[in-house]
């Protein structure tokens, strides 16, 4: 064992074992890309289940496990992977440090056969404690950490890598955007998997889950009906997918965020949807 965090209840690790265990006939025999692949915690999950495990990372150095090349990659670069290769991808704690997750969803998307499985962990920025701690300090963590910045956000920079910087919590998504990132590239979401309670964010949730369900339902209904009968299908659709996110008990009080997605399409097939569904609300114009 490379990593004894996997045996820890509060650790994303535990629970990401936990649930390769529930799926591992999915994973048996499968190509399972392990990006970032950090010390080959996952990696050394996924070849205990049977998978044909390939690792990536910016600083393979780090990597322990034997009988697995970790090779170096910078997602930013691409992947050196042949289109269409993968089963499954799993990103644990990496979503977060990538300067353009547009393009890091695309290259995930193009290494994924269709129907394949995207896997994604990063510390909630939707649940109760991130948002206040946002509104007061434009932090993830109140009276933890000063907000993002040039010192403490840039956790890995090595003389002999100076082009290859790692960055810390500078790029933390929250689970509505993660959702139309996703679908903008291809992806539905296919499942949002509980982790464990944050204790700040279930102190606050009797304080502000009515305003939030009420406003939520609010601006739902209000959208609808003001748009066109003729959009109101496919907006209705994306609304309530929406509003069920914002609603989520799970997403408001997990401390991390555990989010499955599903390779629908190529990114080449649905452009001219999402052309034909664009209309921008009047106060954009």
């Amino acid at each position: 064992m490379v990593d004894p965090h996997v045996n820890n209840p509060k650790s994303p690790k535990f629970h990401v074992k936990k649930y390769l265990h529930e799926i591992r006939s999915a994973l048996k025999d499968k190509v399972v890309l392990d990006i970032p692949a950090g010390n080959g915690v996952t990696s050394e999950i996924l070849l205990e289940l049977g998978s044909k495990v390939e690792a990536y990372d910016l600083f393979p150095e780090n990597f322990l496990v034997k009988g697995i090349e970790c090779k170096k990659a910078d997602i930013t670069k691409g992947l050196p992977v042949a289109d269409h290769h993968a089963d499954f991808v799993i990103c644990q704690e990496g979503i977060e440090h990538f300067s353009d997750q547009v393009k890091a969803f695309l290259e995930f998307n193009r290494v994924l056969k269709k129907g394949g499985k995207m896997i994604i962990t990063t510390p909630s920025y939707s649940n109760l404690k991130s948002r206040l701690s946002y509104l007061l300090f434009e932090t993830e963590y109140f009276h933890k950490l000063m907000p993002p910045n040039e010192i403490d956000s840039v956790w890995l920079v090595r003389d002999e890598n100076k082009n290859d910087i790692y960055y810390g919590h500078i790029f933390l998504i929250g689970m509505q955007k993660m959702r139309v990132i996703a679908k903008l590239t291809g992806f539905k979401l296919s499942k949002i998997n509980f982790m464990r309670v944050n204790k700040t964010s279930l102190f606050l949730f009797p304080l502000y889950y009515p305003f939030i369900l009420f406003t939520s339902w609010f601006t739902y209904w209000k959208l609808l009906r003001k748009c066109d009968p003729k959009e109101r299908p496919a907006r209705e659709k994306v609304y309530k997918e929406q509003l069920k996110i914002n609603i989520n008990t799970r997403v408001l009080l997990d401390t991390h965020s555990f989010v499955v997605f599903e390779k629908e399409n190529d990114p080449d097939e649905i452009y001219n949807d999402i052309h034909a569904l664009s209309n921008p609300p009047d106060q954009y114009l």
